[in-house]
């Protein structure tokens, strides 16, 4: 399981990179399914979000890191973006995917996890964020089926929470026969 999560997290990370590199220089501005955030939020939502990864399995603190993630991370050039994104995604792998990082208890906002419930989020945050990504620019928006078998029960479990977190919608009913990842989508309040 945590060979797998930290396998995952980097494959979905490279899925969301790649699709950071195909968005058009006139899209960055575009709207997309999440109603409050253009292209260019999003990506730095996640840009931001890859950058504390490193951070937290060091052991460090929401304190302990203190104001230096906070602001643009990504400056006025759009030609260096998908490099930004690219390697903050590779570091943070780099910090998943070292030996035991899966068992470190990780200090977040809300409190202590472990590393590899942080993980789930982080793969739940990639791959449900590239497909909005690929919605917005019109990419290819398939979610790796590995991804949505691990989310879906996991999005099952704490739909209620996730909606209550404000990072995802409210749950959208597909119904029982929808397929697994349009029930995944659903859950977290986007529409297939």
């Amino acid at each position: 399981m945590e060979h797998d999560l930290a396998e995952l997290h980097g494959r979905c990370g490279r899925r969301f990179a790649a699709l950071v590199a195909g968005v058009g220089a006139e899209q960055w501005h575009d709207g997309t399914p999440c109603s409050e955030w253009d292209v260019r939020t999003l990506v730095h939502h996640l840009l931001n979000e890859q950058r504390w990864v490193p951070l937290l399995f060091e052991g460090l603190t929401i304190k302990q890191v203190g104001d230096r993630l906070e602001g643009d991370l990504m400056g006025d050039d759009a030609s260096t973006w998908p490099g930004l994104l690219a390697s903050s995604m590779e570091e943070a792998h780099a910090a998943v995917a070292e030996p035991d990082a899966l068992k470190r208890t990780v200090h977040l906002s809300f409190g202590d996890t472990s590393g590899q419930e942080y993980v789930m989020q982080l793969i739940g945050d990639l791959a449900i964020h590239a497909w909005d990504l690929a919605r917005a620019t019109g990419q290819d928006d398939t979610i790796d089926p590995d991804a949505v078998a691990l989310l879906l029960p996991w999005a099952e479990a704490y739909a209620e929470l996730l909606a209550a977190s404000g990072m995802f919608g409210s749950p959208i009913d597909v119904g029982a026969d929808a397929p697994d990842d349009v029930r995944l989508l659903g859950l977290v309040g986007r529409h297939a």
